[in-house]
């Protein structure tokens, strides 16, 4: 096993976390969010947070939608404006409302708002993004330098490939790898459509989300070595963004933990790698001040 070598924040590598997630759960938004998530059970807002992004020298945020709700993209933004290490929200519609266009036009008048997310891996039907009549979304995206954040299990990998062939010119960012299973040896299968996947240019990933799909507290850095690694062989280090996922993180690990096993990961590479997956491949990718 790999020892995790507790680090310190440099203070000359910038870091901005790609993906956390904010929530009231008086807001009435998140019917996934019941008691059975003890952790997660209770309001999850920045004054939570902000002590962790100081200790790890964090200095912005990307929050991403944790609803299939157009009122919560809201009430982030309302959030970000009032919250300094808040950088950018990515937001959710209703792709299948008359409607949708007129939000997102709403929506990207606001300076935070950076892009959206379809909550896909909760969908049945994988196809379900293919549709004709989502063509107006996506170039609207295309169009207004907004950003598409793909929640996806590996069932989705080629229909996000064929979205991203359609869209050349649409930034999608695959979320925490397409959760695979940590727990088993690494798919195949999901290996070859990640490789089709990455070959695409407007395509990046997020090297978040895995201690949840890992063994229950599983902090072995060996464990996680191989799929930075993987990714780090197709992706390259320009089109990497690191996430912690906060708070889901705190259902198999903590902030802390997934911040050491990636600085363990991302220490190993030149400094000027570094600073593109802590940093500046967010700020390019959500086209950040």
């Amino acid at each position: 096993m790999s020892v995790i070598m507790k680090s310190t924040p440099s203070s000359i590598i910038e870091k901005v976390d790609s993906h956390q997630h904010f929530w009231q759960l008086s807001r009435g938004d998140y019917n996934w969010l019941t008691s059975d998530f003890t952790c997660l059970y209770k309001d999850h807002l920045p004054e939570l947070l902000a002590s962790a992004l100081e200790l790890y020298g964090i200095t912005s945020t990307i929050v991403v939608q944790a609803a299939d709700s157009i009122d919560e993209t809201y009430f982030l933004l309302e959030l970000a404006q009032k919250t300094d290490f808040i950088a950018g929200v990515v937001g959710w519609v209703d792709f299948q409302a008359n409607d949708v266009i007129s939000h997102l036009a709403s929506l990207s008048k606001n300076p935070y708002f950076k892009g959206i997310r379809p909550m896909l891996q909760d969908i049945d039907d994988p196809d379900w993004i293919l549709n004709d009549d989502f063509a107006a979304i996506f170039d609207f995206l295309a169009n207004n330098s907004l950003t598409f954040d793909a929640l996806i299990l590996d069932i989705h990998l080629e229909q996000i490939t064929s979205i991203a062939k359609r869209y050349p010119q649409l930034n999608i960012v695959v979320n925490h790898l397409a959760k695979p299973d940590l727990t088993k040896p690494m798919s195949t299968k999901w290996q070859h459509q990640l490789t089709c996947l990455a070959e695409l240019e407007n395509v990046s990933i997020k090297f978040s989300g895995l201690m949840t799909q890992a063994a229950t507290d599983c902090v072995d850095v060996a464990i996680y070595r191989q799929y930075f690694q993987l990714i780090y062989q197709l992706f390259g280090p320009k089109r990497i963004l690191w996430g912690s996922d906060w708070p889901v993180v705190n259902m198999n690990g903590s902030y802390a933990l997934w911040y050491d096993i990636s600085q363990a990961l991302i220490n190993e590479l030149p400094k000027a790698e570094q600073q593109l997956i802590w940093s500046e491949n967010a700020r390019n990718f959500y086209k950040l001040l």
